[in-house]
């Protein structure tokens, strides 16, 4: 059975490293794994999306609505914005961090209120934490892609040192251990 999960967030996030490194983790488990290019406005600032499909034969990177097992999301709007996508058993691992959209930025409209609670009260199950603490804790406020891997770990039965060995494969030498440190606090937060 092909599993799905969507990668959302704000353009200069790190997305498409999580993304990678899933799919590393994934492939060196010996799934068929298909990994989409990143759907959005890539530059920083923008919404961003990537698919990560995996199972024993997959035929296509795109999750349609109602697909996605999880949602692992950098911002708190960008989870409530892909809801649909997710399955009625799926979960959300997200970053309660909020980055404020254009429309917030020019004051066209405010930033939603209790997004969390919201989704929870929806009947999502919501795996909410502060990522960017924890990565700042690691070493620098650019790991929390690596922080929310950790996180969505959990969910997975794959050893932490499989994902620490992805991680050593995606991640330059000089950010190792730095990276390392990230995915474990995420883990264990």
């Amino acid at each position: 059975m092909t599993k799905n999960v969507m990668i959302v967030g704000v353009g200069g996030q790190g997305s498409l490293l999580a993304s990678k490194l899933l799919g590393r983790l994934l492939l060196n488990e010996g799934y068929d794994v298909k990994v989409s290019e990143v759907h959005g406005m890539s530059q920083r600032g923008g919404s961003v999306v990537t698919y990560v499909r995996y199972g024993e034969k997959v035929y296509s990177p795109i999750i349609d609505k109602g697909e996605a097992d999880f949602i692992v999301s950098f911002e708190q709007l960008e989870a409530a914005r892909y809801l649909e996508y997710l399955r009625p058993d799926g979960r959300v691992v997200t970053n309660i961090q909020k980055i404020d959209p254009m429309p917030v930025i020019t004051g066209a409209m405010p930033y939603p209120e209790n997004l969390i609670g919201k989704m929870e009260a929806k009947g999502f199950a919501v795996d909410a934490l502060d990522c960017l603490a924890l990565a700042e804790q690691a070493g620098s406020a650019k790991a929390v892609n690596i922080v929310l891997m950790g996180r969505l770990s959990k969910y997975f039965d794959i050893a932490s040192e499989k994902w620490e060995r992805a991680i050593e494969e995606c991640v330059p030498q000089k950010f190792l251990d730095l990276n390392k440190k990230a995915f474990a606090l995420g883990k264990t937060a």
